[in-house]
């Protein structure tokens, strides 16, 4: 229960259905005054106060479980190192695949419960051949399959998502509002729960220290000077302080971070683009693709409220490669891909690597 409307309206439907449950907040932050700034951030102390709230009013057993030691190995100290790695991590992909639905699953299984029920806006169906499969919400516009893509089909087997297939939003707020839960009107959360003010590159900076370096077009001319490329992510357009302007008089963006030259690449817009995403570390999410090694049609989502694209996609010498139908823009190592089948989640990857739709001669060429 994170104290949020969704896990207490999802607690409330799993009383209602007859289950017996018990509440549990996970104490993620090793700062034990964190409290809540508005919608930034979650798992607070106040977070937590209301959670039992909830609790109490629907009369099940309230705990607190301290999950701060691996959190902040399996998810804080992992976003440090892949952005000095030169990527771009999904820290919120990483909770939900080493916490909320690992250690979080695996210590309630312990204690001899069946189930982890939690607010996500998902479903789980069985699909043809008796598997169980994740689904999109019908809930469009909060859908969150796209941060559950991580889940295995193991974990499928214990997790319960009551209002998963809820219409909207709205009706959750009603409905808690009905109940006389005070979140009802509770703004949801957002931005990184460890960097509650939003400010990641002045929190980096102050974890990876200042590193000066150089700034580059993509033919290896100097344009510019950097304090860390830690703060630098692909499609990044604000904050470069270029002292060459381009060519053709147009706004460069990031293309690529390089930690170990110490540099950051950058280029038009139109070199954003990537028609080819790749990838070694992926898990399917219940039963795999029969024949994954041959082309198939499917769509992927780089992030979790873009729209899915079109794509061709296989496992080629222990690499999942999807090749889009039409190229995507901004795509940085580090992200996840969510490969679907229709509605249905058919697993995802961590991006190694890109392909350009634009070669450094098309882009230089443009520019004259």
């Amino acid at each position: 229960m994170s104290g949020g409307v969704d896990s207490a309206v999802a607690a409330a439907r799993a009383v209602d259905a007859g289950h017996e449950v018990v509440g549990v907040h996970l104490a993620l932050s090793r700062n034990a005054g964190t409290l809540r700034t508005g919608s930034r951030g979650c798992c607070t102390i106040e977070d937590s106060m209301d959670a039992q709230r909830v609790s109490n009013l629907l009369g099940i057993k309230y705990f607190v479980w301290d999950f701060s030691d691996r959190f902040k190995e399996d998810v804080v100290d992992e976003f440090i190192a892949e952005y000095e790695a030169g990527r771009t991590p999904n820290p919120c992909m990483r909770c939900n695949e080493r916490i909320k639905f690992a250690a979080l699953l695996e210590k309630a299984l312990s204690l001899g419960f069946d189930a982890v029920v939690t607010g996500h806006y998902a479903t789980v169906l069985t699909g043809e051949t008796g598997e169980l499969e994740l689904h999109r919400s019908p809930a469009t516009a909060k859908d969150q399959s796209y941060v559950l893509g991580v889940l295995t089909g193991a974990e499928l087997k214990h997790v319960m998502f009551p209002i998963g297939a809820s219409a909207s939003k709205a009706d959750i707020r009603a409905e808690a509002a009905a109940r006389g839960l005070a979140v009802a009107q509770k703004p949801d959360s957002y931005d990184i729960c460890f960097i509650p003010d939003g400010d990641t590159q002045g929190w980096l900076e102050d974890k990876v220290g200042a590193k000066p370096g150089l700034i580059k077009d993509r033919a290896g001319n100097v344009v510019g000077e950097h304090e860390g490329t830690h703060g630098f992510t692909v499609g990044q357009r604000k904050g470069l302080r270029l002292g060459r302007p381009a060519p053709d008089g147009r706004p460069r963006y990031v293309l690529e971070v390089h930690p170990k030259e110490n540099t950051v690449i950058v280029g038009s817009q139109s070199a954003l683009a990537v028609t080819e995403l790749a990838g070694t570390r992926f898990t399917w999410c219940g039963a795999q693709k029969a024949s994954p090694e041959q082309w198939f049609e499917a769509e992927v989502q780089v992030r979790a409220h873009a729209e899915p694209v079109a794509c061709l996609a296989a496992v080629i010498d222990g690499e999942f490669v999807t090749r889009v139908n039409e190229p995507i823009m901004g795509v940085a190592p580090g992200q996840t891909a969510v490969i679907y089948l229709g509605t249905r989640v058919l697993g995802q990857f961590t991006i190694d690597r890109t392909v350009s739709a634009v070669s450094v001669e098309e882009e230089f060429e443009a520019a004259l």
